[in-house]
This record gives structure tokens, sequence and C-alpha cells, in this order.
């Protein structure tokens, strides 16, 4: 098991998960309409919390509930955890052993909230607090670096969203479509390329907005635990507020844009950046759309499902950056699979 072989394990992964996993989601649905629920309260770390920042985009235009990101240490170590009210409250983690993580969904049952862990552990500590469970099935995940737990995730959290949003026929149809469509960004050939060109880049900006902030998001660190690059990812809305001004002469860009109505903002600010600061962008679209260079992945989903797709040719890019710069892969400085965090 390596972390080559688990990028690409992840269209079966998904693809049991499309299986597997909307009987338990139908019981989700009726606990939270059972509780009248009018919000979603998330806790991650990680990756995970990528996943829930995605949660906030799916959940919200498709169930059309907000969804608030957990603060875990008002649990865990203030003792003064928040009001729940009438949320359903979800544990994101791939071990389920992140003892703040476990510690929200306990207040939640506390305090009377329907609750449901998202792990690949279904024996873990967090699955134990929760009501219900979804069961990533995604198998051990021996690298570090989360991979296909990540999308796992994600195609979990589309499902509830579906779900919750009594979403049905063609509109959503094209879930199915989702592990040919995974397969097909698995096979590209330009990522060897476009790493190559990237080897020298110590630092850099990553920019997505809407639903692939969490791709920005996940893609900056998978660069940081990986090739030791320091990445610092934004929405491409609120660099505009204040960070742009550090973007220096020459600086590399990295940028994911999706068809929908946030592409043209998105290519917008890489244009601008190329012409005015001389960037050195990548974009991780579609289709070409700027004067630098263009790492593709096939964007023919709905921009909802689009993350699940986009994130795979950059896991592919940064595994072979990392090693052309000399990192071992398979055990990055300073990190291990499970972080206990309280």
């Amino acid at each position: 098991m390596s972390l080559t072989s688990e990028i690409h394990e992840q269209p079966s992964v998904v693809e049991r998960l499309l299986t597997s996993a909307p009987a338990e989601l139908r019981s989700v649905v009726r606990a939270t309409r059972r509780a009248g629920v009018d919000h979603v309260l998330i806790a991650a770390r990680g990756s995970s919390d990528h996943a829930a920042v995605y949660a906030q985009y799916a959940l919200g235009s498709v169930a059309r509930l907000p969804v608030a990101l957990a603060t875990p240490s008002l649990f865990s170590r203030y003792g003064r955890p928040p009001r729940i009210g009438r949320a359903l409250a979800i544990g994101i983690s791939q071990s389920g052993q992140s003892p703040d993580v476990v510690e929200v969904i306990a207040e939640a049952r506390r305090q009377g909230a329907p609750t449901l862990a998202i792990t690949n552990d279904p024996a873990s500590p967090l699955a134990t607090e929760a009501a219900s469970v979804i069961d990533l099935g995604a198998g051990p995940e021996i690298s570090v670096a989360a991979t296909k737990s990540y999308t796992a995730q994600l195609a979990t959290v589309a499902l509830l969203a579906a779900a919750l949003g009594d979403v049905g026929g063609d509109d959503w149809g094209q879930l199915r479509l989702l592990p040919e469509t995974m397969a097909s960004a698995l096979a590209g050939d330009d990522v060897d390329a476009a790493a190559a060109s990237l080897v020298g880049m110590d630092e850099c900006v990553v920019v997505g907005r809407g639903f692939n902030l969490a791709t920005a998001l996940e893609w900056a660190l998978k660069l940081k635990e990986l090739a030791g690059i320091r990445a610092h990812a934004y929405s491409a809305a609120d660099y505009r507020h204040g960070p742009i001004a550090s973007f220096g002469a020459g600086s590399h860009l990295l940028a994911v844009a999706a068809a929908g109505p946030l592409l043209d903002d998105v290519v917008q600010l890489v244009n601008r950046l190329e012409q005015d600061r001389g960037a050195r962008s990548l974009l991780l679209a579609g289709e070409r759309r700027t004067a630098g260079r263009w790492l593709v992945f096939p964007d023919r989903l709905p921009e909802l499902l689009s993350p699940i797709v986009a994130i795979l040719p950059a896991q592919r890019l940064t595994a072979v950056l990392a090693r052309l710069r000399g990192h071992d892969v398979e055990r990055p400085l300073g990190l291990s699979k499970v972080t206990m965090t309280r």
C-alpha cells in the first residue's frame, strides 16, 4: 500500500459509498425532521475540516441549511460549550479518534441534538458517541496524507445534501457518474510536466472559490505535508480584501476553477496577477483560460460535484512534485497518521 495506490483507489471507494451510504442517510434524514433541525454544526480537523467547508456550500445550496464549523476547544478545553439548539451535529474524522472532535459530538448528544459520525472506522470513539454512523469504507489508509478518505468524505456530504434536500431524478443522477469521471481525472498525462515546472517553488498562493474553496484548502495542505512548500490558501474573493497586496512579482499562483457562476471571477484574478505582477500561474480547470500553465480535470459534472474530481490531479501533481524535491511522501516530516488534539 502506498500513497500512489491509495490515490488510484478513490473511484472504487466512492463507487462503494454510492451503494452503502444511502440507507443510513435516510435514517439521518428522519432524525433531523423529527428534531426540527434548522442548521448544521460540524466538528473536524485537517483534511476533514476541508470536507466541512465543502459541506457549507453543499448543504447550504441543496438542503438550504446554514452550516457552522464547531470550535472544539470550547467543548474540550474551556468547558463552555455553546447552546447547540436545533442542529444536526456532524463529526468528520478519518480515524474517529481526535478527542476534541469526539467531545463536540458527545456534548451535542447530551443536549439532545441528532448526531452523525462520518468516519473510516465504525468502531472508533467518534462512531461510538454518534447516534448515526456513515462508514467511509475506504479500507486502511496507510499513507499519512489523507487522499481516499477525503474524497469519500466529500462524496458522503454530497449524498447527505441530496437526502436532506430531497433531491432525486435526473438532476442528481449524475452522482452515478462520479466513479468513471474520477477515473478519467486520474488518467491524465499532464501531471509530470506540470510538477517538473514547479520543482523550485518554495512558496505559493492557492486560490479557489465557492464549492472549490475546499479544493484550494486541501491542495495547499497537501503541498505543505508532502512537498514542504509554504502554500497559502484563500478564497479568490477574500484574497482581494488585503492579502493580494503581499503578492510579490514573479510569485507562484495556483488556482482551481470549475464551470459555474464563479469561474470567470477566479480566472479574472489569475489574469490580473499574471499581467500586473508577473505571476507564474497554474490553473486547475476543465479548459485553458489564462496565459500560464494548465492542469486539466474532466469538468463535466455539476459544480457541486466538481471538488470530488478536481482534487485528484492536484493530489497526483503534489505527490510527483514532492518526490522530485526529494521528500519521502510515505513519511512526511513531523506528521503521524492520527493526530490527537484536545
